[in-house]
């Protein structure tokens, strides 16, 4: 297995970040709308369960499907991509991506039948598996290892943003124009933040807006390479067996959460959707809080002196520590215990991605990071849809029993975790910051 590739091993003398400009920030902004916008679609859905299951007959095992259909169609999304993003730029395939799931997103409005769902839905998965493999190259090509972590967590708190924004706006739009036009105007942001990305987004080197201090600040610390890294090589670095394997175990999880939780509350509680905005906005709030802390942290440890990959496992050992009791939250009476419970969890599993995404960027050449996004993705959207089909199928059989699926949400950040630390051991001396 390949050693690490250090992305950190040249050493040049740049001004201090503070007496430089501050453009990638921009670039920090756009990305985060994008992933607002991206979760915002995607939120919808499971917002709505309760209104689709009554008006159009669904079982658990149906909406389970569904979800599966786009946890497949996205691992196929963040695969193809990863690779898109490598070869076209992130410029172009972003805008491609954010295009397409847009107008998915659209199309649910159109839809009545189990069938036109996954169709809309498998769609919607395909486009959006570009959001992140696109972000984590740009967080790449625009910041300095030691910012990158920051970086990711902040544009990955746009997850959150979306997820809050959604349940508190929702039940307003629904009860205007009904739940189809809801999915319509989803789409609609879309399209707007593309015309805003194509006005602001260029590479550094081609960004007229970009100072010279700046973008030698951006490249203070990075290796320069031109040169296309094969496909298939790409599993004998560890790094990409790491992150693959992190986020196969943890993204299912995420989802989980965002398409069942409110369903759990409406089941367990007896929460309708205009009940239930408090309850998700303060999941989604405190689950931001862990997304930039977590990012926060780890980069602290390295301006601190310590090496990236180690200083990424650390931080992410305390945030899986913090997903541990969610396995306790089918045992609680309390609604809001329970909603805390589920809010903590939420904020590890966003510090440890904003981790885990960086890790990518550590370890692998330039040129290869959206493709190595891919890989992860796709084996994290695999592994969501047999988990998807499988909660559907439990929830059926036990008559809507959650406890099974919380403490399995509980157990799988530690294990991740320990597993990644295994994996990238013998790295963490090989590192040349």
């Amino acid at each position: 297995m390949t050693p690490i590739v250090s992305a950190t091993a040249a050493t040049v003398t740049v001004p201090v970040a503070k007496s430089v400009g501050r453009y990638r920030w921009v670039v920090v902004a756009l990305l985060f709308a994008s992933t607002t916008i991206c979760y915002i679609d995607r939120q919808i859905f499971g917002l709505l369960k309760p209104i689709l299951d009554a008006e159009l007959g669904w079982s658990e095992t149906e909406y389970g499907d569904i979800v599966a259909t786009f946890s497949l169609m996205y691992a196929f999304g963040y695969l193809f991509g990863g690779r898109m993003m490598d070869l076209i730029g992130v410029r172009r395939g972003l805008g491609l991506a954010v295009a397409g799931w847009s107008i998915s997103a659209a199309l649910h409005g159109l839809m009545s039948s189990v069938i036109g769902f996954k169709f809309a839905r498998g769609a919607l998965g395909l486009a959006e598996g570009g959001n992140f493999p696109a972000s984590i190259k740009a967080v790449r090509e625009w910041f300095p290892a030691k910012e990158r972590a920051f970086a990711t967590g902040l544009f990955n708190a746009g997850s959150n943003i979306g997820a809050i924004v959604t349940p508190i706006s929702l039940p307003f739009v629904v009860a205007w124009v009904g739940w189809r036009a809801a999915f319509l105007i989803a789409g609609g942001l879309g399209m707007i933040w593309l015309v805003a990305w194509l006005f602001f987004y260029e590479a550094p080197e081609r960004q007229r807006r970009v100072s010279a201090e700046e973008l030698a600040y951006i490249r203070s610390d990075d290796v320069p390479s031109s040169e296309r890294v094969p496909w298939l090589s790409l599993f004998r670095y560890r790094g990409t067996c790491a992150y693959a394997l992190g986020m196969l175990l943890t993204s299912p999880v995420w989802w989980f959460y965002l398409n069942w939780v409110p369903g759990f509350l409406h089941t367990r509680f007896g929460m309708n959707m205009m009940a239930s905005i408090a309850p998700l906005v303060t999941i989604y709030l405190v689950a931001d809080v862990g997304s930039i802390a977590g990012g926060w942290i780890s980069s602290r440890l390295v301006q601190s002196g310590m090496a990236a990959v180690r200083a990424r496992i650390v931080a992410m050992a305390g945030m899986a520590a913090c997903t541990v009791p969610v396995a306790f939250v089918s045992g609680v009476s309390s609604m809001w215990s329970a909603v805390l419970l589920i809010a903590l969890a939420a904020a590890g599993h966003q510090g440890l991605s904003a981790n885990l995404y960086t890790i990518v960027s550590d370890t692998l050449p330039a040129r290869a990071v959206s493709s190595v996004i891919g890989i992860g993705g796709f084996a994290a959207g695999v592994c969501g849809m047999f988990v998807a089909m499988a909660v559907g199928r439990i929830l059926d059989a036990t008559g809507g029993n959650y406890m099974i699926l919380f403490i399995g949400a509980g157990c799988a950040y530690p294990l991740a975790v320990l597993l990644m630390a295994l994996i990238l051991r013998r790295s963490f001396h090989m590192e040349t910051r």
